[in-house]
């Protein structure tokens, strides 16, 4: 089905699917962005330029990526880019980026502030509120400044803008940043429909970290968890998905905690590849200090696998059903408490994993995609829409 409005839909992201430490924000741009193409729009990413990728290309779903700047650099070269193509100067011009009719501005900390300088509608994506992150990420001054870039000023430039964020949790965060709530849209993100055949569980106990190795995922609680859980049961597993810079320090620990025949580290690992892994765990661990989203959580779910996490994590909440398809836990040692217990009790375990199969079910991209694009639908006619999708109700999930 097409809707075609004619839009041209520019992104602004720092980082493409195909950067080495994309994630999830990423995965959602792509997914919602492909629904905008094949619903009639143009859209073009503009994003960092790393390693060997092209500064431009087309995704086969018809999404332009552009590329410029780096890690830093990148939000001066989207205001450069723009302003050059209005001008039409030089290599780029309009005539090679082309006058976007809406631009979606997507805030990871740091905002781009395109309201300043483009004159074109702009939609405020938010995943989550980087207030817990910036003091473990900087040092306390930096710490400061990008709080007070993100909570006091980005809400300014923006304050006549529609915002679309992927939870409940989120959306209470920036009202309480001064943003109205009317102008706030919620739109989860989707799962991908499950592809191969069902994987065994392990015989021994088994658990998985999957995301970016990053110090605010804090992986760190899982290896200490299983280091504890390893005195009671000597044949459990954790095996930790992902890359990123943190990788080193995480490989210390595990070393330090004497882990290394308990813990595997697999680095990047394929759909397929993740699909086995998640279909064999007997549970998710997702320690982060917080997430927009609980994407992990729902694509466990999806293979019957209940996931542990923080309640004070934010959207995590919003991913999972408390004591129905997973539990979320207050400190780090209710957090070994809770995933002891689960790991002891096999029908608990296997009737979470049932539910959240459930649960997952709810959650399509394909469903995402359409409401980001009754969104953009809305602004680029003028209008302005009411918050979208209605939160899904907590309602009892077991069959």
């Amino acid at each position: 089905m097409t809707d075609a409005c004619g839009g041209h839909v520019l992104f602004l992201n720092w980082r493409d699917t195909e950067h080495p430490e994309g994630g999830g924000s990423e995965l959602y741009l792509d997914r919602v962005a492909t629904e905008l193409v094949r619903r009639g729009n143009r859209v073009t990413l503009l994003c960092q330029a790393h390693g060997t990728a092209p500064a431009e290309e087309s995704t086969p779903a018809g999404v332009r990526i552009v590329r410029r700047g780096g890690r830093h650099t990148v939000y001066l070269m989207a205001a450069l880019v723009y302003l050059i193509g209005l001008l039409g100067i030089g290599p780029l011009s309009r005539r090679r980026l082309g006058r976007p009719d809406l631009i979606i501005d997507v805030g990871n900390g740091i905002p781009f502030l395109s309201r300043l300088w483009a004159r074109r509608p702009v939609i405020v994506l938010i995943h989550h509120v980087h207030r817990e992150q910036w003091p473990v990420v900087f040092g306390p001054r930096v710490a400061r400044i990008g709080w007070w870039i993100e909570s006091v000023l980005a809400v300014r430039v923006y304050r006549r803008c529609q915002y679309v964020t992927v939870s409940e949790s989120t959306r209470e965060e920036l009202i309480g940043l001064g943003v109205d709530r009317q102008r706030i849209a919620v739109v989860h993100n989707g799962t991908p429909e499950v592809t191969g055949e069902p994987v065994p569980r392990t015989a021994h106990p088994s658990l998985m970290v999957l995301g970016r190795l990053v110090p605010h995922k804090r992986v760190e609680f899982a290896l200490r968890a299983t280091a504890l859980l390893a005195v009671e049961m000597p044949t459990i597993e954790l095996v930790v998905a992902g890359q990123g810079w943190w990788d080193e320090p995480l490989r210390q620990l595990t070393d330090d905690l004497e882990l290394g025949d308990r813990v595997r580290f697999t680095g990047f690992v394929t759909e397929e590849r993740k699909h086995e892994l998640l279909c064999r765990s007997w549970l998710l661990l997702v320690p982060s200090l917080k997430e927009g989203w609980g994407l992990t959580i729902v694509e466990a779910g999806a293979r019957g696998t209940p996931s542990v996490a923080f309640r004070s994590a934010g959207g995590v909440a919003d991913a999972m059903v408390d004591g129905e398809t997973g539990i979320l836990v207050e400190n780090e040692y209710d957090f070994f408490r809770r995933v002891r217990s689960l790991l002891l009790d096999t029908g608990r375990r296997t009737g979470m994993g049932g539910a959240a199969a459930v649960h997952a079910r709810r959650f399509t991209w394909e469903k995402a995609g359409a409401a980001f694009h009754d969104v953009v639908t809305g602004q680029l006619a003028g209008a302005r829409p009411a918050p979208l999708p209605q939160p899904i109700p907590r309602q009892p999930v077991r069959e």
